[in-house]
């Protein structure tokens, strides 16, 4: 390491209230130590041993003191970056139309629509009837609901169709525990409140009944309710429950209006069940029962519902079939299955339908016409786009809204007529700072895998920059469940980019990208695949003169956590630093404990450690188990207390063990939230705050 990035960390005073009896020495400052209290098991024939599995006990004094040591070190350390943290938050908040108004939509006579005040970190959610011009009615202002809350989120609401009530789902712990509320609009009441339950609500036609969701101890949803106003939530019809710990069940209402799906979805397979909304007291009915491997998903037009899958489609394809006769044997082909196209989804309305389709590695929109099954793109203007759906709540209309944006372009929302094809700008996302796209440059490459698989590569970078290595790059990844990472507008990597580094994108496998075998060869047996990518990628990009590996830096989270986690045991040296974002490290232990949130329907992403092949193949990348005596990159990790995604001893044992058996002086952080959940804090200005401290962090690392 270059000593004058040494003499960067060398200052201050030992942190007080470190935990353990022997510190160990980083750089002149004492980290906290784990205390080493050894947990065996067997398994496979392999005598396992957890020093660190005590860090599970969050009602433990001795867990507090752990992480508060650890919060204390890592302000520490970095309190010499303060103005610089400052400096970038006014950045970041500088590039925020603070008080702003998102674009209305229209509903049931309505136009909805959220608007966000200066200096206050919600938003406030409203109306106006019949007209934009109308006067504003106010349905829910967060900031009020999170008034002296270290942490409010919304898990979703939910309008009565006749407008007059209004449901919504709050959650006051980060933990995903929602207490249902139905508020009198007329009267700002509280008319109704449910506790304990899940994210997914739909209302019957009658404005009277609704259907909720409940969850098991491990958070999976796993049935639907039905309540009627007026009545005791004691009293409540269970419409339906799924036992298979496999399954994951939701709950939605048909644009059309006129179903409520239940979705009992796992990640293999399908079965999904709708009841009418005018005759709410129905028994569900199934639109196919579940098969082994295959996957689909239902929407509603006409007499027909239209469902898309996997089912003899490796790419998918979509398929409709009467509402009173649902089942395979009715399935006829309505958008056949292509092996050089990658079907995502289906946006259905009364005339027309939008086909989400990825080719290429890119989105693309395909505007159908539901009885004559012609078809026409709706044209991107540039090579690397990001472009999604939008708020789209009218069944019989003609236009279709879309929110578009590419790394020099912002967030962009368009409203596209079907049948002109003409589309209009409602509103591009304002930089008050200011923001000249002339100079930046986008360029999209694809890099050579170690097995001869080309993976594609967003990056963004200042034009005219020298391809001489001498630029710091950060490189970030995602690369699980299928996700795709598109290559959008992101304002806040400019603080970045114009201090000279290189941004970009490894569209690795275990996304969808390239389509559903991109996805398929990123996951259980093949998860491998997934890191040797992002290495694959980061060695190319250093090769083509982007950056050099003293100057490179890894950034995931989550799922993407895993993959940090990784590539910082299997390649050190490639990395400056790392930064580790809420990260799922504990492979093995979490996969083997299905009392955990995720846990036991994700033993069809990453394999049950019960079975012998499954162990071996995690054993071989999981970040904890793999812990060595060797020198690691700058390493900052982040996580919060109250994370039920992953948990927070993960990333915790994580640490513990890189602290105990790491041989270099490099820094390792680790900052907890003690209040947030799986994404950080709740409000937009405490978020901007733990981007820039993380944007100090890397700006350190590869400080000259």
């Amino acid at each position: 390491m270059n000593l004058n990035r040494r003499r960067a960390w060398r200052w201050g005073l030992a942190v007080a209230g470190m935990v353990g009896a022997v510190p160990m020495m980083v750089t002149g400052q004492q980290a906290p130590v784990a205390p080493v209290k050894p947990r065996y098991q067997i398994l496979h024939d392999e005598t396992r041993v957890d020093n660190y599995f005590w860090l599970r006990e969050k009602s433990n004094p001795e867990v507090t003191k752990y992480l508060e040591a650890e919060n204390a070190y890592t302000a520490a350390r970095m309190r010499h970056t303060e103005a610089l943290q400052d400096s970038l938050y006014k950045e970041l908040l500088g590039r925020i139309k603070e008080t702003d108004t998102a674009v209305p939509y229209r509903k049931d006579g309505y136009w909805y629509y959220s608007r966000t005040e200066q200096g206050k970190g919600y938003p406030i959610y409203c109306r106006k009837k019949g007209s934009l011009t109308a006067p504003e009615e106010i349905l829910l202002d967060q900031n009020e609901l999170a008034r002296d809350k270290k942490f409010h989120a919304l898990g979703g609401t939910d309008v009565s169709p006749d407008g007059t009530l209004l449901l919504y789902l709050e959650d006051l712990t980060a933990f995903r525990e929602y207490t249902l509320y139905v508020k009198n609009l007329a009267t700002g009441q509280i008319v109704e409140k449910v506790a304990d339950v899940w994210n997914g609500t739909a209302w019957a036609d009658d404005n009277k009944t609704f259907f909720y969701m409940r969850a098991d101890a491990a958070k999976r949803g796993n049935s639907v309710w039905r309540h009627v106003l007026g009545t005791p939530a004691a009293k409540d019809v269970k419409v339906f429950q799924e036992d298979d710990v496999l399954n994951n069940v939701g709950l939605g209402r048909s644009r059309s209006g006129k179903y409520v799906f239940i979705t009992n979805d796992s990640f293999t397979s399908s079965e999904w069940r709708f009841v009418p909304t005018a005759t709410p007291t129905a028994e569900p009915k199934v639109v196919a029962v579940r098969r082994p491997f295959v996957e689909y998903s239902v929407d509603h037009a006409g007499g027909h519902f239209y469902i898309y899958t996997n089912d003899s489609a490796k790419n998918f394809r979509v398929v409709r079939a009467p509402v009173n006769d649902s089942y395979t044997a009715a399935w006829e082909n309505w958008l056949p299955h292509r092996a050089d196209v990658f079907v995502e989804g289906i946006d259905l309305f009364a005339t027309f339908a939008v086909v989400m389709e990825r080719r290429g590695g890119l989105r693309q929109l395909r505007v159908v016409d539901l009885k004559t099954k012609t078809g026409h793109d709706i044209e991107m203007p540039e090579a690397a786009y990001a472009v999604t759906p939008s708020t789209n709540e009218e069944f019989a209309t003609r236009s279709y809204r879309f929110n578009y944006s590419s790394p020099v372009t912002p967030a962009s929302v368009f409203d596209y007529d079907v049948t002109t094809h003409e589309r209009v700008l409602k509103k591009r996302r304002e930089i008050p700072s200011g923001f000249d796209a002339t100079k930046y440059e986008v360029r999209r490459r694809m890099a050579p895998a170690r097995d001869g698989v080309q993976v594609p590569v967003s990056i963004l970078l200042k034009r005219g920059a020298n391809m001489d290595g001498s630029h710091p790059l950060l490189l970030y990844a995602y690369g699980s469940y299928g996700a795709t990472t598109e290559p959008g507008f992101n304002s806040n990597v400019f603080s970045l980019v114009d201090r000279g580094f290189v941004y970009a994108i490894a569209h690795i496998r275990g996304g969808q990208e390239m389509g559903r075998k991109w996805y398929d060869d990123g996951k259980m047996l093949r998860k491998m695949n997934t890191f040797n990518d992002f290495i694959d990628v980061a060695k190319y990009l250093v090769k083509a003169g982007y950056t050099k590996s003293d100057r490179l830096i890894a950034q995931g989270g989550s799922a993407g956590g895993l993959l940090m986690g990784a590539v910082a045991n299997m390649q050190p040296d490639l990395f400056k630093a790392i930064v580790a974002e809420v990260p799922f490290v504990d492979v093995i232990n979490t996969m083997f404990d299905e009392t955990l949130p995720l846990t036991a329907q994700e033993w069809e992403q990453w394999g049950n450690p019960r079975d012998p092949e499954h162990y071996d193949y995690m054993r071989r990348y999981s970040p904890y188990d793999n812990v060595e005596k060797k020198a690691y990159p700058w390493l900052l990790v982040t996580t919060s207390l109250n994370d039920s995604q992953v948990m927070y001893w993960e990333p915790a044992k994580w640490v513990a063990k890189l602290r105990a058996m790491k041989t270099d002086g490099n820094p390792l952080l680790f900052k907890v939230n003690m209040a947030g959940g799986h994404g950080g804090s709740s409000g937009r200005y405490d978020r901007l705050k733990e981007i820039a401290f993380n944007y100090a962090f890397m700006l350190e690392a590869v400080k000259n």
